[in-house]
């Protein structure tokens, strides 16, 4: 029963970790209803290509079935490899108000490409969700079966929650400005945070060796950003 019980916050901080980026998509996409995209189409959507992720998720799992847990847990390297290198790249990366509204002119695109316009949100989903199935994944592997079943049902219903707050957003350009300014920022920690979470408590690494391992990561993040500037300066 704790074990269940530990998996609703950890559902809930996966979640927020990866769908941050989606709440602000969302607004945007119900700031754009009207008599031929209507609000079912977004809902709908979302939750087709939500589940898609969460299928696509599954692999870890099964996965975790077949290889020791420890093995499993370095997984949890995936976020935080991600984390890293949004908080590097924060200043450089950060997304504007700008490029949001070029992903809802996407979307647009995609309503008037693909019909009808729920698969259009599915897309859309799917598109932004890489992150998503790299954290999922981890995640999955290191529960079991009934606690797998706790996480999705979590997700699913933070699913509708995230909906009907992105609806509720239309009506608020004030939130919705600031979360589009400070939201990315508060992203990395997050994403750092679950994988650690994931390998420790997979037992995979001592604390000694995980931060060994995130200073050697920040160390080839930055490198890698060093040679694609030199490269672009050619």
């Amino acid at each position: 029963m704790h074990d269940l019980l530990r998996a609703i916050p950890t559902g809930i901080t996966a979640f927020l970790a990866t769908n941050l980026d989606d709440l602000v998509i969302l607004t945007l996409l119900f700031s754009q209803v009207n008599s031929t995209f209507r609000h079912r189409h977004i809902v709908i959507g979302q939750y087709l290509g939500f589940c898609t992720l969460v299928i696509a998720s599954l692999v870890g799992f099964f996965g975790g079935l077949v290889l020791p847990s420890h093995w499993m847990g370095l997984l949890g390297l995936v976020p935080i490899t991600i984390g890293l290198n949004g908080l590097l790249n924060l200043n450089s990366d950060s997304s504007s108000p700008t490029e949001l509204e070029t992903e809802s002119s996407y979307a647009s695109a995609f309503t008037s490409f693909m019909s009808p316009q729920t698969y259009s949100v599915a897309a859309i989903t799917i598109a932004n969700g890489s992150d998503n199935v790299g954290i999922y994944m981890p995640l999955f592997a290191n529960t079991v079966f009934s606690e797998l079943l706790v996480i999705i049902g979590v997700f699913l219903l933070l699913v509708g929650v995230w909906c009907y707050v992105a609806y509720k957003l239309t009506c608020q350009s004030a939130i919705a400005n600031l979360l589009t300014r400070y939201g990315d920022n508060c992203v990395p920690f997050v994403l750092i945070g679950l994988g650690v979470f994931i390998i420790l408590d997979s037992a995979s690494l001592t604390p000694i060796a995980l931060t060994v391992t995130c200073i050697i990561l920040m160390g080839i993040i930055k490198t890698i950003q060093t040679t694609k500037l030199k490269f672009v300066s050619l």
